[in-house]
């Protein structure tokens, strides 16, 4: 078979996170080339500006079914489909004629980028377990910030010396370069005794049941809303840069690579204390870098002006935290069910990208006219997840004092 080949952990980490770069390649690499695509399709701003909550909302729908699809179908199968989907768009995104178009196409690629990101994560609990699964998904994430750093890079070079069509040219290579690695190497993690039935009653008491657990939404809700306080800038990137900062669409890099250095470091550190503390404590002390980031931001924003280097410094503090959280929440969050854990992280993905398609759609264009709205808004988000994760925590005790209650009782 083409997968029989196992991989090292090194070369899985670097595949899947390859495959969950197609997400921020597909936003990160077009944001610069808004102001072309408006200039060559005849579009207003907020047409084009639609092309990516578009691409969100799609995205968002679509994740809850990458993990069910999976399930039922396998791993492999699920990635392979998607990744042949996401051909076909990023090519008609190349050709499109009209916003229209582009919007149709931007939609499609939103139903299949996510597929990756989904499944991976199950992949990865499928193999693994505990810290050696915390530290792979660490790795993946480290591998994986490489994209928001040169995404934002690539598509500024791109649209300044060839065409914003030239982006979802390169965007339909690599995917095609994806598939072949895919098919030859990605290996299928879910044996067929292990697979669930794709039936309408299955998938609804399997929703139903995440759906309506108050822990679920409370870790999914704190991964979510730690994202949805970086989101904000990226899908705030054009104003932030070209207005706030004066700088051009090829100088993208001022904002994008500290926040990944930020992503980068944050998942490094993840990787060498996981199994040394706690997922506690280590989410703990990533909420300090988090808030503290965050308000830093609004205080220097509060005095000063937008200028450099101190109005991206925080960007990369928070992402530095962001990092530290992640990995060890999302863990619990798969664990929560452990029998449909694609399932469950079809609809953890499908919170996350569903609160980014709001924030880009109707936060970031509220908040984009200051550089100190934004720093609010990120305050919010990052206080939100901090919220929500220590609530969770509470909860969760009181969940394990009242089965030890019940265990005591019954005895």
């Amino acid at each position: 078979m083409p997968n029989s080949l196992k991989l090292s952990n090194g070369a899985l980490a670097t595949l899947l996170a390859a495959l969950a770069m197609l997400g921020p390649f597909s936003i990160d690499t077009y944001l610069p080339a808004f102001p072309a695509i408006q200039a060559s399709l005849h579009a207003s701003a907020i047409e084009v500006q639609q092309t990516l909550t578009a691409y969100m909302l799609s995205f968002a729908v679509m994740t809850l079914w990458h993990g069910a699809l999976s399930d039922a179908f396998g791993r492999r199968n699920v990635i392979l489909v998607a990744l042949a989907i996401f051909a076909v768009a990023s090519f008609g995104c190349a050709s499109a004629h009209s916003i229209h178009y582009l919007w149709g196409f931007r939609i499609l690629q939103g139903v299949s980028a996510g597929a990756g990101m989904v499944v991976g994560r199950a992949i990865i609990r499928d193999l693994y377990a505990g810290a050696p699964a915390e530290r792979l998904l660490s790795l993946v994430t480290m591998i994986f910030s490489i994209a928001p750093a040169i995404a934002p890079i690539l598509g500024g070079w791109v649209v300044t010396y060839f065409s914003w069509r030239s982006i979802f040219l390169i965007l339909f290579a690599y995917t095609l370069v994806l598939l072949w690695a895919c098919y030859k190497h990605l290996p299928e993690s879910l044996p067929l005794e292990k697979r669930q039935p794709f039936s309408a009653e299955f998938l609804w008491e399997s929703y139903r049941n995440v759906f309506k657990s108050p822990l679920f939404h409370l870790k999914a809700g704190t991964v979510a809303c730690n994202f949805a306080g970086l989101f904000l800038y990226v899908s705030a990137a054009p104003a932030f840069i070209t207005q706030h900062l004066k700088l051009g669409p090829d100088q993208f890099g001022w904002q994008f690579i500290p926040s990944v250095g930020g992503i980068f470091l944050g998942a490094l550190a993840a990787n060498r204390l996981a199994g040394k503390i706690t997922v506690w404590k280590q989410v703990s002390i990533g909420f300090v870098f988090l808030v503290g980031a965050s308000i830093c931001n609004v205080m220097f924003h509060a005095i000063w002006p937008p200028m450099l280097p101190w109005s991206v410094a925080p960007l990369f503090f928070y992402c530095f935290g962001m990092s530290m959280v992640a990995p060890g929440a999302t863990l619990l969050v798969l664990d929560l069910f452990p029998t449909i854990r694609g399932i469950v992280a079809s609809c953890q993905s499908a919170m996350l990208t569903l609160l980014g398609a709001v924030v880009a759609g109707v936060v970031a264009p509220a908040l984009d006219h200051s550089a100190l709205a934004l720093a609010l808004g990120q305050l919010g988000f990052a206080l939100a997840g901090m919220l929500l994760w220590f609530t969770g925590r509470a909860y969760w005790r009181s969940m394990t004092a009242q089965k030890q209650n019940a265990w005591e009782t019954i005895g």
